[in-house]
């Protein structure tokens, strides 16, 4: 896949071995983190962290429901500060153990409003399970990821999950598009 796309790729940030290990890794660090017969919720969002979710819940070693939410925040390669639920949860999570996958964390605005929103909801516990942060474009400092993969410059990045133009998920590695591709 990489051949084809060689014109494409501006920088790889994360290969797709360096990925594979990272969240055999992170599942390791969640299991060893719930007990046995806490009744944990993994709450995808969708559609970025569809990917990540499957590899990862691979390698948690307990049992878990899975749930989705779509949430959206972005027009093109740019955060619009405006979050919109698009499909909420369908199960419970009333003194359940939210565990919130997702793909990248930018602004930090989305992964607020979705702890936010669900914490009305009574849950047990939430904590963040983030393949990709982006440090630097922090805006909101009260969200504190429990198991974060990787950090990577402030790129628009796509592969693995992530997009442009609903292009590029299905590249098993993470990349920096060419600018001339989305300008």
């Amino acid at each position: 896949m990489r051949d084809k796309l060689a014109d494409k790729i501006d920088e790889i940030l994360v290969t797709e071995d360096e990925l594979q290990e990272r969240i055999a890794e992170m599942g390791a660090e969640i299991t060893a983190d719930y007990n046995r017969d806490d009744d944990v919720v993994m709450v995808g969002v969708l559609r970025g962290g569809i990917i990540f979710m499957a590899d990862l819940a691979r390698h948690v070693k307990l049992p878990v429901t899975f749930d989705f939410m779509d949430v959206s925040s972005y027009d093109g390669t740019e955060s619009s500060g405006v979050v919109r639920i698009i499909k909420d949860l369908e199960e419970n999570i009333e003194d359940r153990h939210v565990l919130i996958v997702e793909d990248i964390i930018d602004t930090g605005r989305t992964l607020k409003h979705v702890v936010d929103f669900l914490e009305t909801r009574d849950p047990a516990s939430i904590k963040i399970c983030t393949l990709l942060d982006k440090p630097e474009r922090r805006t909101v400092k009260k969200v504190e990821v429990d198991y974060n993969g990787f950090e990577i410059p402030d790129e628009f990045a796509v592969g693995y999950g992530l997009d442009y133009d609903e292009r590029y998920r299905n590249v098993p590695f993470i990349f920096v598009l060419k600018p001339k591709f989305y300008d």
